[in-house]
């Protein structure tokens, strides 16, 4: 269920579900349906929401529930998915490796979600020297404690970093084996109710973090109307969270573990991207989305993240967003 997270050990991917056994002489196959690799981050959570309303057909789009985005990238490697949400910091890193992925939608930008919750002791960032932090070992949670580096004006080796994937980050606080965890909605609210507190959180660092849904190879031209659909879906899905956000949290708390309440809370603290927003992001020379890959990408080639400065040819995919009007 974790955004965000290395596996602990190895997994096995799911295959692609093929259309089998005999076709009517003359009639072509249909296509199958776009499989795409997601969790239960907040940030992704319209896709179910556009299931749920029936936006989103089972013959068009497949959504695959996976524990991490490592796992996802997995996924996309192996061709198990074609799609795939991830962070704008991993899908660089899997293009650095050798993946053909594209942006085919913006779904947010992180402006609180991505955060530090500490015990109640621990009432300024300066007071973490010494003290165990829990992160995971993924470039967002690097970026994240390297900023938090920067404004506690400590050092590294001035703290204990404890690893950690998303779902330890709950579990690990409460039995007291770290005194701050860098985390993320819903895990963030969950601590907060166990007593942790928000020490820094992503609003102080606009367009370091932020979800995309990634695209491989395997979108050839039978999959495009599909992702066009799952687009599409996604965008009346969120219309309806802004028209009724009540009944959408209700339909989402299943999916995040979270009362209704606290769904409409996680929400908050995320920047969700329209479509006209998403014209901007991914459109023409000065797409914003090129903008935020180029500041992530030195900041991660500085922290050792990245080998080199990231190629961001062909990374904006717009053609697959609905039409104006």
């Amino acid at each position: 269920m974790k955004r965000r997270a290395l596996l602990a050990g190895s997994m096995t991917v799911l295959s692609s579900g093929l259309l089998g056994g005999a076709m009517l002489a003359g009639c072509p196959a249909p296509a199958p349906p776009l499989r795409v690799a997601l969790n239960a981050w907040i940030g992704y959570a319209l896709l179910f929401l556009a299931r749920e309303l029936g936006h989103l057909r089972e013959s068009t789009a497949r959504l695959v529930e996976f524990p991490s985005n490592t796992a996802s990238l997995l996924a996309l490697a192996s061709h198990g998915v074609s799609a795939a949400a991830l962070t704008l910091d991993e899908l660089l890193v899997a293009r650095e490796g050798g993946l053909d992925l594209r942006v085919a939608l913006v779904f947010d930008e992180s402006q609180g979600a991505d955060v530090v919750m500490a015990h109640p002791s621990i009432a300024r960032v300066e007071a973490l020297k010494g003290k165990r932090i829990g992160v995971e070992s993924t470039a967002v949670g690097a970026l994240m404690l390297s900023r938090l580096l920067e404004v506690a004006g400590l050092d590294a080796t001035d703290l204990v970093k404890v690893p950690l994937t998303a779902d330890q980050h709950v579990q690990a606080y409460t039995a007291g084996e770290v005194d701050a965890v860098i985390t993320f909605e819903p895990m963030a609210s969950r601590l907060r109710a166990a007593g942790a507190h928000r020490l820094l959180d992503s609003s102080r660092f606009p367009g370091l973090i932020v979800d995309v849904l990634a695209i491989g190879p395997g979108v050839d031209a039978q999959g495009e109307a599909h992702l066009r659909e799952l687009i599409q879906g996604y965008f009346l899905a969120l219309a309806h969270l802004q028209s009724q956000p009540d009944d959408a949290a209700q339909r989402l708390a299943p999916y995040q573990q979270l009362g209704t309440a606290d769904v409409l809370d996680a929400f908050r603290g995320i920047h969700l991207t329209t479509a006209e927003d998403n014209r901007r992001w991914l459109g023409g020379e000065k797409a914003q989305l090129l903008e935020s890959a180029r500041t992530v990408g030195r900041l991660m080639h500085d922290a050792r993240l990245l080998r080199t400065l990231p190629s961001l040819e062909g990374l904006c995919a717009p053609d697959y967003l609905p039409e104006v009007g």
